[in-house]
């Protein structure tokens, strides 16, 4: 007997040893270059993945898993099977990056049990530089339904890797109460291991990895079926998913999403790339989502203006709002943006009455309405339609019936589900009135475009209003542009109202904060900006006190583009970016460091003795315009002051 407790003592170390290789398994998932490299484990049980890109570790053991009403189901999990498969698809988005796109991508499919019971899948796409996977939940006992209390996920992040993020705010803050609304500014360069203000970061979030190349985590493909997600920090080089908080909406509606099962979370989206070109030129956000609906007419896109961002909210009148309507019809844009208190400032009558002259004059309008609902005290008016379907449909049956364009709603601040289902539910009716719709005080857009045809924009983003606010905002302005080219302006559309000519943000153009930045570079920001309707922040007397120059390119500059390409640039430093339309190339740089750019660029799109239109600052950000023709070499030496800017415009 003791010989045999001997034996058994003995060996025992030995079979745990054996127990814990068994439940160890590793599988991969390769990019169709092979580059890049997704690896999905399960050990003692526990799923995670890591990354690795160009034999680098980009993204080290990072922990996978939901907890729900249903189980913890981040433990105790055994990886059964996996099925792979190529993905290879065409599809066509025009208010988008890049319109036509092939997406390529090799998926696999983790099935994970639970004491022998199935419980969810790890859907995993790998194309060239970037990685998507979700969860698919199956019933468990009978119950179709459960409510995900966590997200195990997270990304853990090389030592020594820098941060360039943007601090989620505390809910119920800011104007009316109508935080968090991604309205807060980047930090740069800074360590992992923060959290921001104790609320984590909004998407995207952009990580340097040292001197090896650039990593951003986003998540697309939220609709009313779950809820939009933050990403938290203050756990050394791991963040992980956080869920809204609960004081969101005024307290009310659940944190927690809920799904119906079998169903999808989310797809949260890693890009990776040695340089940043793979950040600029992503489409991951919108490869993999699919329409929820048919657009119910063709709808046209381009540029406008708006008289808010100038006059404020005395401007929002009958007579200053024929005036803009004129100044569009002069510069041959499509709408006017009639901002906050129209309808008791003008009111309905008068309101059909400026539409029909609009129109007369080739010209739609967009009208502007506040979200609430009991989730934000801003005052602005119209209130209380657009978070009521009875109401809300009235309304946009009113206005289909006097030809508007659209319309932008306002002061949104919480990313519950419940707030997700009234986005959705906007979208989706405004569509059946033919109405398009921009977004503002609102959630980040997470492949809405692809997804709801009728979605133009969304602010999410300290836009150019806090220019007319705060002089602050003015002296970082180049700042700022160089940092949303490479963080916020790649997984979705911004509408950021820029563009800028006056040289003070007030109606006579004489007081008041006070721009920073030179003409040329308010012409780069309309081609560094992307949203398919720019509302543009110029005023009528633009016509006479601007530069020739610059109100005819801000005449036929596109907001609709073909292809995107990265040159240079360092996020908050400077950017040198080129957009396609059609044959036309655009090519646009902004410098916000204190010391001039002077640095040589190739630009293989532009073909060498070609002749192109070339936009120069001097020291004094006087800005100059000539025809000059490509070298052999395809290159160009770029000398840009602090503030200004660089743009080419080739021929068709």
């Amino acid at each position: 007997m003791r010989k045999l407790l001997f034996i058994a003592g003995l060996f025992m170390p030995m079979l745990a040893l054996a127990q814990t290789v068994a439940t160890t398994s590793s599988h991969s998932v390769t990019s169709p270059d092979g580059k890049l490299v997704v690896n999905v484990t399960s050990q003692d049980g526990k799923p995670s993945y890591n990354i690795v890109y160009g034999g680098v570790e980009f993204l080290g053991k990072s922990p996978l898993g939901v907890k729900c009403d249903l189980g913890d189901f981040t433990s105790n999990m055994t990886l059964e099977s996996e099925k792979s498969e190529k993905l290879d698809q065409k599809y066509t988005v025009p208010t988008i990056k890049s319109r036509n796109v092939h997406y390529v991508a090799n998926e696999t499919i983790y099935k994970f049990t639970q004491n022998g019971k199935l419980v969810y899948d790890i859907q995993f796409r790998v194309s060239n530089n970037d990685v998507a996977f979700r969860y698919h939940i199956y019933p468990q006992k009978n119950k179709h339904c459960c409510v995900i209390n966590q997200e195990l996920t997270g990304f853990t992040l090389p030592d020594g890797s820098t941060t360039f993020l943007c601090p989620q705010s505390k809910p119920m803050q800011g104007f009316g109460n109508s935080s968090p609304s991604y309205e807060t500014s980047y930090t740069v360069d800074d360590v992992l291991g923060k959290n921001g203000w104790g609320e984590g970061y909004t998407f995207p979030c952009l990580f340097r990895n040292g001197d090896k190349g650039w990593v951003l985590i986003s998540e697309t493909g939220v609709s009313s079926k779950y809820c939009a997600s933050r990403l938290m920090g203050g756990n050394g080089n791991t963040y992980s998913i956080g869920f809204p908080n609960q004081g969101e909406c005024n307290g009310n509606g659940t944190a927690a999403p809920g799904l119906a099962l079998p169903g999808d979370t989310p797809w949260r989206t890693i890009t990776i790339g040695k340089t940043l070109a793979p950040i600029v030129e992503t489409t991951v956000p919108f490869d993999v989502v699919e329409p929820l609906y048919e657009a119910s007419q063709e709808y046209v896109y381009g540029k406008g203006s708006w008289s808010w961002i100038i006059g404020m909210d005395s401007s929002c009148n009958f007579d200053e709002q024929k005036r803009y309507v004129d100044f569009s019809s002069a510069m041959g844009y499509q709408s006017v943006l009639v901002d906050a208190l129209w309808d008791v400032q003008i009111g309905k009558e008068k309101m059909a009455e400026l539409s029909k002259y609009a129109k007369s004059k080739n010209v739609g309008l967009f009208l502007w309405y506040n979200s609430n609902g009991y989730w934000n005290s801003a005052p602005q008016s119209p209130r209380g339609i657009m978070d009521n379907a009875i109401e809300r449909k009235k309304e946009m049956k009113w206005l289909k019936s006097i030809g508007v364009k659209g319309l932008k709603v306002d002061f949104f601040g919480g990313d519950k589900q419940m707030m997700m289902q009234l986005y959705e539910d906007i979208l989706s009716d405004a569509n059946e009135y033919g109405l398009m719709v921009i977004f503002h005080g609102c959630t980040l857009p997470r492949g809405w475009e692809r997804m709801y045809p009728n979605f133009v924009a969304s602010e999410a983003v300290l836009a150019s209003e806090n220019m007319h606010f705060g002089q602050g905002s003015c002296d970082a302005e180049a700042f700022n542009v160089c940092l949303h080219t490479f963080i916020r302006n790649t997984v979705g559309s911004m509408d950021f109202g820029g563009s800028t000519l006056n040289k003070f943000y007030n109606a006579n153009n004489d007081r008041g904060t006070r721009r920073m930045t030179s003409d040329v570079c308010a012409l780069a920001t309309a081609v560094l900006y992307q949203s398919a309707m720019q509302h543009f922040a110029m005023a009528p007397n633009n016509l006479t006190d601007a530069p020739a120059w610059a109100i005819d390119f801000m005449k036929r500059v596109p907001t609709q583009w073909d292809e995107v390409k990265y040159i240079d640039g360092y996020p908050g430093k400077y950017v040198v970016m080129a957009r396609r339309c059609g044959e036309k190339w655009y090519i646009a740089a902004v410098n916000a460091q204190k010391e001039a750019l002077n640095i040589k660029v190739k630009l293989p799109m532009v073909a060498a003795g070609s002749e192109y239109m070339e936009y120069t600052d001097n020291d004094k950000l006087e800005g100059t315009v000539k025809k000059v023709k490509m070298n052999k070499k395809q290159e160009v030496k770029l000398y840009i002051p602090c503030n200004g800017a660089y743009l080419a415009e080739t021929a068709e």
